[in-house]
Formats: C-alpha cells, structure tokens, sequence
C-alpha cells in the first residue's frame, strides 16, 4: 500500500477517525452545558485533529514528514482518550460508551502505527 498525495480517505486510518469523530461529537451531548466551552470544547480539537494530521500528512511529499504528521495524529488520539476517561470518571459518560470509544480509539491507533510502520519500511527499503 503506497500512501499517494490526497488519498487520505482512502485510508482506513482516516475512516476509522472519522468514527471516532462522528462518535464524540454524539458523547459531547451527554456532557453537562458548563463544560460546553471547557472540556468538551478541548475534546473537539483534539479529535478533529487526528484526521486533520492524517489528512495533512499525505499532502507532504517525504515519507519523513508523513511520518511525524501521523505520530502527531496518534498523539492527539490518545489525549482524547485520555479526556474521556476523565470524562468517565466525572459522570459524563458510561461505562459502555467508555469501552465502546475505546474499542474505535485502539482500532484507530493500531491502524496509525500499521500505516507509520509500512512507511518507515519504504524509507529503509530506499535508502
């Protein structure tokens, strides 16, 4: 699999993202309305910006930098995690949504690192 220029949706990275988008975006609903400019606001961004860096890091021409947008990309995946489950531990969530959220987040993660380790392959393989 060659990660081309603006071939991001194709990628199941991205697709599974877009889950965890979608998902947060339903779970920041349940949050009380004090947190709609605190914490609920933070978890936005960060989710947003996992396939925000996976996008943007197939724009990039070397494998180099795709590679630090998707460690960036990863890096924001697991601070959402770490948001919800301070967001379980406050009552915003459930236990179900929890492992739910966390069952996409490690999918996602596991699907980050695959595509990292696919392109650090091709980086040794050339040079």
């Amino acid at each position: 699999m060659e990660v081309k220029r603006n071939s991001f949706r194709d990628l199941n990275a991205y697709k599974e993202g877009k889950v965890l988008v979608k998902m947060t975006y339903l779970l920041l609903k349940k949050f009380p309305s004090e947190e709609k400019y605190a914490l609920c606001e933070q978890i936005r961004r960060a989710v947003i910006s996992v396939t925000s860096n996976i996008a943007e890091g197939t724009g990039r021409i070397s494998i180099k930098e795709q590679m630090h947008f998707l460690e960036i990309s990863y890096g924001y995946l697991m601070e959402v995690l770490s948001q919800m489950d301070i967001a379980l531990d406050l009552g915003y969530i459930d236990d179900d949504d929890f492992r739910r959220f966390e069952f996409h987040s490690n999918n996602c993660a596991c699907l980050i690192s695959g595509l990292r380790s696919y392109l650090e392959r091709s980086l040794n393989t050339n040079l």
